[in-house]
């Protein structure tokens, strides 16, 4: 058996209704059963006829509402024809029955198709009219005009209900669709973090573990049959290079600054790197040295490192020379070496156009400056970077 319920989302629709109307409209129709069936119940016995049809109606009617199923099928249509039935029963025994014919109405409009619905309702309003016409007075315009009223009600409410409905699920369409997208950019955000770390971790590795290990490297083929004296000089290179390597990857796990800048400014710790990387090399500071951001001094000490380690590999140059200017706004890094040079962009074999420049290039761009390399083979390459003072992340 199936559940009676409110008036559809569309008219003849097979679609639940919020519990609130659907308690209303059981409400109402076990009210007028009840009003309709007091006299019966209250009267002597002649009148009682009506009483066990009404009794009946309200069990089979009260099993569906209590089981409250979702209508649709055949069954819901042997459950309405048969409540029908009985109130056609009911109304032929009194006239007062007439009143159910409101809540039978929005059953119709729920349980039937539309073509279906609107000639039930026809139906049941002329047999209100034909039984209220057998009564006193016969058929008066009163007794026309007030169940023709009472149907027409009911089928304006019945599809203003509807558009209601239709709204609130369109709403809450949206109001999904809004959560969705929602879940979906935060999900996006935290990839996009998530690659964005990955990428910085990359960079970090490459600024470090990977340049430290390089230097390593060339300092030990740099011994291998050297004289004694000059293999011990590069031996204890190598010794300093691989602490400070090591010093690297423990602070890395803590995102420390690199130690080649804990314990002196960033000039003295250019300095030091450019010594240590390049034999002969020369450092040059211009202008009055001015406190940097801790990762903007970081970034310009990744970027010598990782122009001097492409000179070593790749410029066998006779002259490098790094330069750090404080100018008024500005910061400028240079990095010069007049060894064979590429073409920048062609990423030759062997060629700087590498992940270290490429990863320089987007740190340098993340503190607001920019990084330009100027190279042509045969006449050596300056690496330029240039950051302004005043960051976001040193506003932040």
């Amino acid at each position: 058996m199936t559940t009676p319920a409110a008036p559809p989302p569309a008219p003849g629709a097979a679609v639940s209704s919020p519990r609130l109307v659907r308690c209303a409209l059981h409400g109402a129709f076990f009210a007028l059963l009840a009003v309709a069936l007091a006299p019966s119940a209250l009267g002597s016995a002649g009148s009682r006829a009506p009483l066990l049809p009404g009794l009946l109606l309200g069990l089979l009617y009260g099993l569906a509402a209590l089981r409250e199923r979702r209508p649709g099928g055949s069954r819901s249509g042997f459950w309405l024809a048969a409540v029908t039935a009985l109130w056609l029963v009911l109304l032929f025994l009194d006239r007062g029955f007439s009143y159910l014919a409101f809540p039978l109405f929005f059953l119709y409009l729920h349980l039937l198709p539309v073509r279906w619905a609107h000639p039930a309702i026809a139906a049941a309003t002329g047999a209100v009219v034909a039984a209220q016409a057998a009564g006193p007075g016969g058929l008066t315009a009163a007794k026309v005009v007030g169940p023709v009223a009472g149907a027409v009600v009911a089928i304006m409410t019945g599809y203003g209900y509807a558009a209601l409905y239709r709204e609130s699920r369109r709403r809450q369409d949206l109001i999904d669709d809004l959560v969705r997208t929602r879940d979906e950019l935060a999900a996006a955000q935290r990839e996009a973090g998530r690659l964005a770390e990955r990428q910085r971790l990359a960079r970090e590795i490459h600024d470090t573990l990977a340049q430290g290990l390089s230097s390593i490297v060339l300092l030990a083929r740099a011994a291998d049959g050297a004289p004694p004296e000059r293999a011990r000089e590069r031996v204890r290179e190598i010794g300093r290079t691989a602490a400070d390597n090591l010093a690297e990857a423990r602070r890395f796990v803590h995102a420390l600054t690199p130690p080649a800048l804990d314990d002196a400014p960033l000039p003295e710790a250019l300095r030091r790197v450019t010594e240590r990387s390049v034999p002969g090399a020369v450092f040059r500071l211009d202008g009055e040295v001015r406190p940097l951001p801790v990762d903007a001094e970081v970034a310009l000490l990744r970027l010598t490192q990782e122009a001097l380690a492409n000179v070593v590999r790749h410029a066998g140059a006779e002259r490098t020379a790094v330069t750090l200017a404080y100018l008024d706004g500005q910061v400028t890094l240079d990095v010069f070496d007049d060894g064979v040079g590429f073409v920048p962009g062609a990423a030759p074999d062997g060629g700087r156009s590498t992940f270290g420049l490429h990863g320089m290039r987007e740190r340098i761009a993340e503190l607001g400056g920019t990084l330009t390399v100027e190279s042509a083979p045969g006449e050596g390459t300056v690496v330029a970077a240039v950051l302004p003072y005043a960051t976001e992340r040193a506003a932040a």
